[in-house]
């Protein structure tokens, strides 16, 4: 990456976003831009004010940040360079003195409000639900009074003076994880290691009876697991929808590389959104006729029929 070595991230300071910071090598000492959201973020990669943004991308409860996934569609010339997983859990936190039958309204991320429904439906039912731009700002705000409790993380009592935690562990998962995805400039790829993914988004060239069956066909035929496909809205009117995908290996992969030829030659758009490594760093299983030497020997075998050469 180049530029000022300043990174951009959903704010203020303590969120999960920033706990996803903190897991990227030799960023510990660039300085950290926090930001209102998503869009701002990657603006500022795209207008060249960070180096990188780090955005929330997919939960395991709730699936894709739709938010994300449509600004990641809309902002040319980024690239996804790393993912990184954190766990979630969350803790109900009020102002000193205030008591859980004292709170009518509670607020909360969407994200964290969807990850603890069912905690607020049995333990708070009734209470009014209040979006904030991020839970660090949904505990911060309590103190002007229009929220009485707020879903925030764990450690929010080292960054806001004069909370009290009413509840902890209130996520209706335990084992829940938000993936993250760093951001940056569309430049050199990373190297791909074995344990790679690749993200695109795509559209479908038509409305008819097949046109789905077609794009999966791409990755299907090539034996390209897909391990994301979510549909988002294109805009411009009803019926109408770009796929975020995210499939195993890397574009250097002959099997990934001769799909995205397929889906170029089928779809009126494909954004490319990047090949990375793994978060967990596990492999993907791929069959033998998938293996990068069986599209090389084939690619051979090709050349030396339109050379006339003697078959072995």
């Amino acid at each position: 990456m180049v530029g000022p070595r300043v990174v951009s991230f959903l704010g203020p300071r303590g969120t999960f976003t920033e706990l996803a910071l903190d897991q990227v090598p030799g960023i510990g000492s660039w300085e950290r831009r926090p930001v209102a959201n998503v869009q701002e973020a990657l603006a500022d990669v795209a207008e060249g004010r960070s180096a990188a943004a780090m955005i929330a991308i997919e939960n395991s409860l709730e699936g894709g940040v739709t938010a994300a996934q449509d600004a990641l569609a809309a902002t040319p010339g980024i690239r996804i360079l790393s993912e990184h997983l954190v766990p979630v859990d969350f803790s109900l936190v009020a102002l000193a003195g205030t008591r859980l039958d004292d709170v009518r309204v509670v607020a909360a991320h969407p994200v964290a409000l969807a990850q603890c429904s069912r905690w607020l439906q049995r333990e708070l039912p009734g209470r009014a639900h209040l979006p904030a731009p991020s839970n660090v700002t949904a505990a911060a705000d309590l103190a002007q009074g229009v929220a009485q409790a707020a879903l925030s993380t764990p450690t929010i009592t080292e960054w806001v003076d004069g909370l009290e935690v009413l509840a902890e562990h209130v996520a209706d998962s335990r084992t829940a994880v938000t993936r993250f995805l760093l951001v940056g400039r569309a430049e050199q790829l990373p190297e791909r290691t074995g344990a790679d993914k690749t993200s695109l988004v795509v559209e479908l060239p038509s409305d008819e009876p097949g046109a789905l069956l077609d794009m999966l066909e791409q990755f299907a035929t090539r034996g390209v697991n897909l391990t994301l496909i979510q549909s988002r809205p294109i805009g411009d009117r009803l019926g109408r929808y770009r796929f975020v995908i995210d499939c195993d290996g890397h574009v250097r992969d002959e099997r990934v590389a001769d799909a995205l030829l397929g889906l170029k030659r089928f779809s009126p758009n494909v954004t490319f959104l990047g090949s990375y490594p793994k978060a967990e760093g596990e492999r993907a299983s791929v069959e033998k006729r998938y293996a990068d030497r069986r599209f090389e020997d084939a690619r051979d075998w090709l050349r030396g029929l339109l050379a006339a050469e003697p078959e072995a």
